[in-house]
């Protein structure tokens, strides 16, 4: 008889993550829109509507993507004109990506959408709601 707790794999949490995220990610596809940027591109536009310019390092930790595919997703947006490269004023060292009003306009039009999508998520998940962020937040550390 063995005394060793289950695994993660045991308890069926892996799957269990895997499946919800797969899920999430596929009802903000649907409201960003057969047409939209997909959900890497918003979560940049997302970042950037802040109105501060952020270095490529600091988009790709906050995006969780390596820098390589950052760069292309940046790519892909300057070519829509969403977003621009600007040397930074206060270190010339550094790069900074913003939102050019294009993009502003274009997460302006989505947002609320997407919005919709984590209020109906916090609905079903109920009173657990908080916990659960608090819990996935942790674990995202």
């Amino acid at each position: 008889m063995s005394t060793a707790p289950p695994s993660v794999t045991d308890t069926g949490l892996l799957d269990a993550l895997a499946g919800a995220a797969h899920r999430v990610e596929r009802r903000i596809e649907e409201a960003l829109g057969p047409d939209g940027p997909g959900l890497d591109r918003w979560r940049v536009l997302d970042l950037l509507a802040d109105g501060e310019g952020h270095p490529m390092s600091g988009i790709a930790a906050a995006v969780r993507v390596p820098a390589p595919t950052l760069t292309k997703i940046v790519d892909r947006l300057i070519d829509q004109g969403v977003v621009y490269r600007r040397v930074d004023e206060t270190d010339r060292r550094r790069v900074l990506v913003l939102l050019s009003d294009r993009g502003r306009e274009l997460h302006g039009q989505l947002a609320p959408a997407v919005r919709e999508v984590e209020a109906s998520l916090v609905r079903e998940l109920g009173p657990a709601a908080g916990e659960l962020r608090r819990h996935l937040g942790g674990l995202a550390r």
